[in-house]
């Protein structure tokens, strides 16, 4: 019997699971993924279809491809797939005792400690704020000049995200070595540290050390809390005062892991997607016409940018879900098979890694017309080609682990959007990014440069 054929649950023998070719002795095609993952990813499934296997190093991986095998991927019970075993990686990030260092049961109580702050009144105060970072970033570029997109929108979303859900305490200190921290911290969400998150090579150094600065950071702005005895109305308050089911109130260690996993959820990815977002309509004159004509449709009598106009706002998000489609920011999703999984006669063996990748989903030709093409206006009736499947679109996930995050995500993006086009016009100074696979979170190689010049109409949007 070969590794890749089990008895089924009625004791006959499943179909073999196909092989990726081109696996080399002792690393598999780890140095093929390393290269170039989606690129790995994508013939799969042209060679293969649905379901295939392939190896990085000693780990064995199936892929899961297309919305129907998505649809069992995501459905499958924690204690048939495990996420934990697939996000080791990020235990240094997040710290102990939260996230994926915890039973599922604890993390589930966990993520519920947001839900507070996820609720429509807190985006009201949030689509403000919002506003807010983003002027006061827009009024320190001038009339007309250069930036690197990727770097500013990294760190506009930082000054967002702290903001919104740490606190004002800590948003004053991003200028004043929390941002530098954080940056240092995200480096260490890299390919190399899936495999090995203990590895002492440079990335891991700064990761650590910056993981104790925010901690450090986090910790002293509750202890000042606690001695004058604030009481703010945001995050880190609900955690400061939150009880697990059976009573016992959060530790400090654990209040702050949640924080740093918060500040993640919220700003990692947005970051990324907020460049591509740029870089794609900056070389699309049509669709910044669009949404610029929408803002003004939808703000045109107080002017004021608010929850309720950002909601409005589809074209631009259509651009937004086109982005996702094509730029999604997590390539790829991991679970570890506990239980061996049944999919179309196949036997998925428990001790298997198995994956999702969006980034060669959402290209599939049979779902989304001219894949390689950006095309906000699919999203649009009457093709709504978003709407075929569920799980056509996972570029947050999907089932019980999609991220709790997306609405804030969205509403970022489209508030920094709305501000920026409004202000300004922009084209690429650069030839079109390829994307930096070095990092787990996929952004565009540097340098991506934007030229910017102010509207004289600008400022319409208060």
């Amino acid at each position: 019997m070969t590794e890749a054929t089990v008895a089924n649950h009625n004791g006959s023998s499943a179909a073999s699971i196909p092989e990726l070719s081109g696996g080399r002795p002792l690393i598999g095609h780890l140095r093929e993924f390393l290269k170039d993952p989606v690129g790995m990813l994508d013939r799969c499934w042209r060679d293969h279809g649905d379901l295939v296997r392939f190896r990085l190093g000693t780990r064995k991986f199936v892929l899961f491809t297309g919305p129907e095998a998505h649809d069992c991927y995501f459905r499958a019970p924690e204690e048939q797939l495990d996420a934990r075993a697939g996000y080791q990686f990020t235990v240094p990030i997040f710290g102990r005792g939260v996230a994926y260092d915890v039973e599922p049961e604890i993390m589930a109580e966990q993520l519920g400690f947001l839900y507070p702050a996820l609720r429509d009144a807190s985006m009201r105060r949030y689509a403000r704020i919002m506003y807010e970072e983003t002027s006061a970033f827009a009024d320190t570029l001038g009339e007309d000049g250069t930036i690197d997109l990727p770097l500013h929108m990294n760190e506009l979303t930082v000054k967002i995200a702290s903001r919104c859900l740490l606190g004002q305490e800590v948003r004053d200190q991003v200028d004043s070595g929390f941002a530098e921290a954080y940056h240092d911290l995200e480096g260490g969400i890299n390919l190399l540290g899936f495999f090995a998150p203990k590895l002492p090579i440079p990335a891991h150094v700064r990761r650590d050390r910056a993981r104790r600065k925010i901690s450090k950071i986090l910790l002293e702005v509750m202890s000042e809390r606690r001695r004058c005895g604030t009481a703010t109305d945001d995050f880190m308050q609900t955690l400061m005062e939150a009880r697990y089911n059976d009573g016992r109130t959060l530790d400090d260690e654990e209040a702050t892991g949640i924080l740093v996993t918060t500040l993640f959820a919220g700003q990692h990815t947005s970051a990324v997607l907020a460049t591509w977002i740029g870089v794609e309509m900056f070389r699309d004159h049509d669709c910044v016409t669009r949404v610029r004509n929408e803002m003004q449709e939808v703000y045109s009598e107080d002017g004021a940018l608010s929850l309720a106009g950002l909601n409005k706002q589809s074209a631009l998000g259509r651009v937004v879900r086109e982005c996702e489609r094509l730029h999604p920011p997590l390539i790829i999703l991991i679970r570890k098979v506990i239980e061996p999984l049944q999919y179309a006669g196949h036997t998925v063996p428990s001790g298997t890694m198995a994956a999702v990748c969006s980034a060669s989903s959402h290209r599939l030709p049979h779902l989304f017309s001219d894949p390689h093409r950006f095309d906000p206006e699919r999203f649009a009736d009457p093709r709504n080609e978003g709407d075929q499947h569920k799980y056509a679109l996972i570029g947050f996930g999907g089932g019980k682990h999609r991220c709790m995050g997306e609405k804030f995500a969205l509403l970022q993006l489209k508030a920094i959007w709305t501000v920026l086009l409004d202000r300004f016009d922009f084209e690429l100074d650069t030839e079109f990014p390829a994307p930096n696979y070095g990092s787990w979170v996929t952004g565009p190689k540097l340098p991506c440069r934007v030229r910017y010049r102010r509207r004289s109409q600008a400022n319409t949007i208060s």
